[in-house]
């Protein structure tokens, strides 16, 4: 058995659950997220806690048992203390503004980059250079992190670009001069 998979996902003070057939809702403090679940899988909640189980021990349904499992996790987590990502943007000149739609981006193109933010993302801009994006559901907080990143990713000679905080940009040695001959 999925040693992850066995475990139950216990709930905390303040958390509900629903569990219609695939369909699973968990409701918190800072929101709510539904999820279908796979068909071969079955969701139950006992005891304050929602327990994952499989019908057999075929190596797809393992697989199933464990991902469904920290997915239930997560949903659980997300609307209890919910999920953030910080981006820091480096640059001459580059900058990011909040707009009510979500964030517009000043990178090097020729004109700002609008990014529509999804409902249930929250996009904060600190000191025009720092985006903290939040959210409850860890897939789209991801998601949506790396769709602006892909705006301007960091290139490796001069490092300007959108970067996730603390990530280490591989440099390159630029041209050299040669000696005419």
């Amino acid at each position: 058995m999925s040693r992850i998979g066995r475990k139950p996902v216990p709930l905390p003070k303040g958390v509900t659950v629903q569990i219609e057939g695939r369909r699973i809702t968990v409701k918190g403090p800072k929101g709510e997220i539904t999820r279908l679940a796979h068909p071969d899988l079955t969701l139950t909640l006992e005891d304050n806690t929602v327990v994952v189980r499989r019908p057999s021990d075929e190596s797809r349904h393992k697989a199933l048992h464990g991902l469904t499992r920290t997915l239930v996790a997560n949903m659980v987590d997300g609307v209890t203390n919910g999920f953030a990502k910080a981006l820091e943007i480096q640059g001459v000149g580059y900058k990011a503004e909040p707009k009510p739609f979500g964030v517009q981006l000043v990178v090097g193109f020729s004109h700002p980059v609008p990014y529509h933010a999804p409902q249930g993302i929250k996009i904060t801009v600190d000191n025009n250079v720092i985006l903290k994006i939040e959210g409850v559901d860890k897939e789209l907080v991801g998601q949506v992190a790396a769709e602006i990143r892909a705006i301007r990713p960091p290139e490796p000679y001069k490092g300007k670009g959108v970067r996730y905080v603390g990530e280490q940009v591989r440099r390159k040695a630029g041209k050299t001069a040669q000696a005419a001959k």
